[in-house]
C-alpha cells in the first residue's frame, strides 16, 4: 500500500496540479482548444485523487477496527441494518460487491453508494478514475486497478477482493452513511 499511496496517488495529485496550471494559462490566453483538451486530464486526475482519498479513509488495520462491523456502536448498527435490509446479509452484500467489482473490465472501482433519490444502498462500479457523482454518495470505494493489488495478489482480483474485507474501516463507511442519509 505504501507504493500505491506514495507513487500512484501522488501522481494523480501532481498531474492534477499541472493540468490546473495549464488550464489557468489557457483560460488567461482565451485558448478554447487547450481548455477543451485539458478536460480529460483534469477529470482523470481529479477522479484519481478523490477516489483514492475515500479509499484510504475506508481502510484500517484490524488492530484499529478494520474488518469489524460487529462493534455495536450506533453508527455501525445503522449501517449493518441498512445492508441487511438491502442485501439480506453482510455476506450476501460482500458476494454481490465482489462479483460486481471483479467484473470491472480493465481498471476501475467497486462502490457501495447511498442513492439520495431512492434512499437506498446500491453497489456501483466506475471505469478508470471516474468518480461517483450526482444523486449517489460514495460510502465505500475499493480500487480494482491492478496497481492496488498486483504486488501481493498478482493478477488474481477475486483473491484481493476477498481479502480486502479484513481491512475495511466500517466506522468510516458508517459515518459516511449517516451523513448521506440525513
Amino acid at each position: 500500500m505504501e507504493l500505491h499511496h506514495g507513487k500512484h496517488h501522488n501522481a494523480y495529485v501532481t498531474n492534477l496540479n499541472v493540468a490546473i496550471e495549464k488550464l489557468e494559462d489557457a483560460v488567461a490566453k482565451k485558448d478554447t482548444a487547450a481548455v477543451v483538451q485539458l478536460h480529460s486530464a483534469i477529470n482523470f486526475n481529479y477522479g484519481g485523487h478523490v477516489n483514492h482519498s475515500i479509499f484510504w479513509k475506508n481502510l484500517a488495520p484490524p488492530s484499529l477496527g478494520g474488518g469489524d462491523l460487529q462493534k455495536g456502536e450506533y453508527s455501525l448498527r445503522a449501517l449493518q441494518t441498512a445492508l441487511v435490509k438491502q442485501f439480506a446479509s453482510l455476506e450476501d452484500f460482500q458476494k454481490q460487491f465482489n462479483a460486481a467489482a471483479a467484473g470491472v473490465q480493465g481498471s476501475g472501482w467497486g462502490w457501495l453508494v447511498y442513492n439520495k433519490t431512492t434512499k437506498a444502498l446500491e453497489i456501483a462500479t466506475t471505469s478508470n478514475q471516474d468518480p461517483i457523482v450526482g444523486h449517489r454518495v460514495p460510502l465505500l470505494g475499493i480500487d480494482v486497478w491492478e496497481h492496488a493489488y498486483y504486488l501481493q495478489y498478482r493478477n488474481v482480483r477475486p483473491d484481493y477482493l476477498k481479502a480486502v474485507w479484513s481491512v475495511v474501516n466500517w466506522k468510516d463507511v458508517s459515518e459516511r452513511y449517516l451523513a448521506a442519509s440525513q
